[in-house]
């Protein structure tokens, strides 16, 4: 990553003029990973398939052979369900690093809610909404509603689940239907008078601030699925130059650099600069750019 990434990372976060997105690695070592989830619901589904560490695949196939998605969506709700949270006051633990900035919006695909536990811990009030990606999702209309409160500043921020939350099963995005109902209503939404999905204070947090994804792959169909979607609902998402916390691909060697080198010239049509390494590592570098 450029030098000059770095400093425009760190000014925009200190003057909150970021908006942090955080994906399933942002909980690595908390949380299964996606693949590791995967292979438990293949085994306890009995996935007849090889590609059983695709989550999307496999929970599509459990939702058919139980006859309803809803109760693979339970399933995956015990399974994330833990007894114990992030040590947000470790600082390689991004929840509580970015907890620590004054940023008014949090958005994220994750089921948990870390990140609303990490800016209690930090002593802000924060408040927590969720997508109404589908009709059976019951929604929070004053979020529409400056007047109403829901106008979030540093201290109290708001944390938008995009892909539901697990205190709700019916509301997770996992199954290819799901991606494909979110990204279709996605699109009806924008055009919408009465927009459910993005409301006002989410599309300002998309167009007018730079994006930080955290714990997502660039290979991960759930990370093009949701970008790109978003591209084409908010045309504005790309007046920001944006930056992506990466894990380089698992490849030999001799192709590698080559082909982190390709991976950055795709995503640069995006405006989206890559710090190729873990969650962890990227904490660690930021805040000793900060000192």
């Amino acid at each position: 990553m450029k030098e000059a990434d770095w400093k425009r990372l760190v000014f925009q976060l200190s003057k909150g003029a970021c908006t942090p997105f955080l994906g399933a690695g942002a909980c690595d070592g908390i949380l299964p990973s996606g693949r590791q989830l995967s292979r438990k619901l293949a085994e306890d589904g009995q996935y007849p398939f090889h590609d059983k560490d695709n989550l999307t695949k496999v929970t599509q196939f459990l939702a058919m052979r139980f006859g309803e998605s809803v109760h693979v969506k339970e399933m995956i709700s015990e399974e994330l369900r833990v007894s114990r949270t992030p040590d947000f006051d470790d600082p390689q633990d991004p929840h509580g690093l970015l907890a620590k900035f004054p940023l008014p919006v949090y958005l994220t695909t994750n089921y948990d809610d870390f990140i609303f536990q990490s800016l209690k811990w930090v002593g802000k009030d924060p408040s927590v909404a969720m997508c109404r990606w589908n009709e059976g999702i019951e929604g929070n209309a004053e979020i529409f509603q400056e007047e109403a409160g829901w106008n979030p500043r540093p201290e109290s921020p708001l944390v938008y689940h995009l892909h539901g939350r697990l205190d709700t099963p019916s509301s997770l995005v996992v199954t290819e239907d799901d991606y494909i109902e979110f990204i279709t209503n996605l699109a009806h939404d924008r055009a919408a008078e009465t927009p459910v999905m993005l409301p006002p204070v989410i599309l300002g947090a998309l167009t007018t601030r730079s994006l930080l994804f955290v714990g997502y792959s660039l290979q991960d169909w759930n990370f093009r699925v949701l970008f790109n979607g978003l591209q084409r609902a908010v045309p504005g998402i790309n007046r920001r130059r944006h930056l992506s916390v990466q894990v380089a691909p698992d490849v030999d060697a001799s192709v590698k650099e080559e082909l982190l080198e390709d991976l950055e010239r795709y995503y640069e049509r995006w405006s989206v600069s890559i710090f190729w390494g873990t969650a962890a590592e990227f904490c660690k570098q930021l805040q000793r750019r900060m000192t």
